[in-house]
């Protein structure tokens, strides 16, 4: 093999192979430190593109749960307060089953009314201080005109429209199912007649709180989806772009290797060239 001086090839292979082991052992450490097989574009161009759609779901997803969860939360109150109005109709539904006997007096079915009255005004300050989150609930902002809307998936589209109602003691307003309660128990068959008229206000009631109980047990399994859908998702990604440890400590050591032996040929090959110029002061 001739001997050249103007050309050191030894040298410039060594140089690039140290080069290519250097960026081999930076990529290594880069992985190792961040955790992350993918940390730039350059790393994984398909790769980083599907985990920036995962990571947009992902994120999705967990506003979905939050959303959620807030549902249940406004359901159950919106459920607690009819509960509410419930106890207080059966109590009404006790008072006027005893004025409608005939052995109280027209004073004690005066006294019963009283109570009567104040019955219903509390049912109607149920219906229309029951709120959440700042939402009043039972006032009729939410009925079958105009749905409450909760956003429960990550995309558009995906969401569920609850009725919640109107709750009002004597107001029947036309298409809000209110209670009516406008009758009277100051005489027998006044009473006998009120009677009638609880048992429409709790068949609506129980009505309301059943449809309620079904969205609440509807909402159960949509967190556990949500969150099924989310856990799964998040392994996903990490299989896309989380660094195999074993497999980048690996990397690193060969790198590290090569990198050591393309040094010590390249100082070899210059070490060559000191040779040749000694044979010609020789």
């Amino acid at each position: 093999m001739a001997m050249s001086i103007n050309t050191n090839s030894g040298a410039e292979f060594s140089a690039l192979a140290a080069a290519r082991a250097a960026d081999m052992m930076d990529t290594a450490m880069i992985r190792l430190s961040s955790g992350k097989r993918i940390n730039s574009a350059k790393d994984d161009a398909a790769g980083i593109q599907v985990a920036i759609r995962m990571e947009a779901e992902i994120n999705g997803l967990a506003a979905s749960t939050r959303n959620a969860n807030d549902a249940q939360a406004a359901v159950d109150t919106a459920e607690g307060a009819l509960g509410e109005v419930h106890t207080l109709l059966l109590r009404m539904r006790e008072i006027a089953v005893a004025a409608a006997n005939d052995t109280n007096t027209d004073a004690d079915r005066d006294s019963l009314q009283i109570e009567v009255g104040a019955l219903e005004t509390e049912i109607t300050r149920i219906g229309s201080s029951t709120t959440w989150g700042g939402i009043n609930l039972l006032d009729g902002s939410f009925s079958k005109a105009s749905e409450i809307k909760f956003q429960l998936g990550p995309n558009n589209g995906n969401f569920i429209e609850v009725t919640l109602g109107y709750v009002h003691a004597t107001v029947a307003a036309s298409g809000q199912g209110t209670l009516g309660l406008t009758g009277a128990v100051t005489t027998q068959t006044a009473a006998g007649n009120y009677i009638s008229t609880i048992d429409a206000a709790i068949s609506i009631i129980s009505t309301r709180r059943g449809a309620l109980g079904a969205v609440s047990n509807r909402l159960d399994s949509t967190l556990a989806n949500l969150e099924n859908m989310r856990a799964n998702l998040v392994a996903a990604r990490g299989a896309v772009v989380d660094a195999d440890f074993a497999e980048e400590t690996a990397r690193l050591a060969r790198a590290q290797i090569l990198l050591q032996a393309a040094t010590a040929m390249l100082s070899q090959a210059n070490a060559s060239k000191s040779q040749m110029l000694a044979l010609i002061n020789s």
